[in-house]
């Protein structure tokens, strides 16, 4: 089971060389302002739509950004997109401006062969910089880059001075996880950023643990067919009722709600959900390894924007090992 899954995490260290401000939500931001470069950077046919381009299939922005299903696909063969294969980490902080001379961070996760497209990534957040970002779009320096192992080492890989690339960077397998050292009967869950469901055709704001898990399962075997190559052969049907009998036992979240306007689809988009921590307790042994995994490439909508970003806490009652 997920053989071939793989993801790398780098942190990206940059400096405001003018005024920067966020929005309430800097993912929409990052997310943006990316998409918009990165079009500039390596589209061919710059004023033409992916849909209707002959070289959708072949081109790196389409890949990344519009990622449509190949043409053979036995997966969501009537999706016109399907999960894309990268997720940007905002600064997790509630400060929205900083001033020339400031240095801050931000994570980005690339999973299977996006991994080889760092290069592209690294020249548009530079190129991101020299235009700007945020409102007043606030010009930046990219400093430099890290790669980021399992353990939280990290291991620079980019710096502007010499502004040359290694490619010794940590890659994370999905078998290198532990999912062993977190079990437990009881299990709560830390929302960094707004988690946003649906079920049963709704927005929910109530997570139960199988909802949570059909999210996962739906998002990893996604990104393993599509992105890295495997298709994930285990039984959804009989690990979503083992995930039905256990119990949301606590639920301390509130919705945080925020608007993004989409210069390419010309509307407002609502990407509200709910931050807080969720506990649940019964048997998750079978569904740990997408509770990992999930940690890294996050779920439900809008996971590109750093959306759906959570983190499995240690649970004082049952003496579980902590990460990191």
């Amino acid at each position: 089971m997920l053989e071939t899954f793989r993801l790398a995490k780098f942190r990206f260290t940059i400096c405001a060389k003018e005024h920067i401000r966020f929005p309430a939500y800097k993912g929409s931001a990052f997310r943006g302002g990316f998409g918009y470069a990165f079009k500039r950077v390596v589209c061919v046919i710059k004023d033409k739509a992916c849909d209707g381009c002959l070289l959708k299939q072949k081109c790196i922005y389409s890949y990344i950004f519009e990622t449509p299903p190949p043409e053979d696909t036995e997966m969501l063969r009537l999706y016109p997109k399907v999960p894309h294969p990268f997720v940007i980490e905002p600064p997790i902080t509630e400060k929205q401006s900083f001033a020339p001379g400031e240095e801050f961070p931000f994570h980005l996760i690339l999973i299977g062969n996006a991994i080889d497209y760092l290069p592209y990534f690294i020249y548009t957040f530079t190129e991101l910089g020299k235009k700007g970002i945020g409102q007043g779009r606030g010009k930046y320096d990219l400093l430099q880059v890290e790669g980021i192992g399992l353990d939280n080492e990290s291991v620079q890989i980019y710096h502007n001075k010499t502004r040359t690339l290694t490619g010794n960077y940590p890659i994370i397998q999905a078998g290198q996880l532990n999912p062993q050292s977190f079990a437990s009967l009881k299990t709560t869950l830390s929302l960094h950023t707004p988690l946003r469901f649906r079920f049963d055709g709704h927005i929910t704001d109530k997570i139960e643990f199988h909802v949570l898990i059909r999210n996962l399962l739906r998002r990893i075997s996604s990104l393993s067919y599509f992105h890295c190559g495997e298709k994930l052969e285990i039984d959804f049907k009989g690990l979503i009722e083992k995930a039905t009998a256990v119990k949301l036992i606590k639920s301390d979240t509130h919705w945080f709600d925020w608007k993004r306007y989409s210069t390419r689809q010309e509307e407002w988009m609502s990407l509200g959900g709910v931050t807080g921590t969720i506990s649940y307790e019964g048997d998750i042994s079978d569904s740990m390894l997408l509770l990992r995994l999930g940690e890294y490439v996050h779920v439900g909508k809008g996971t590109s924007f750093g959306l759906g970003k959570y983190e499995i806490l240690k649970d004082m009652e049952n003496n579980s090992p902590q990460r990191r």
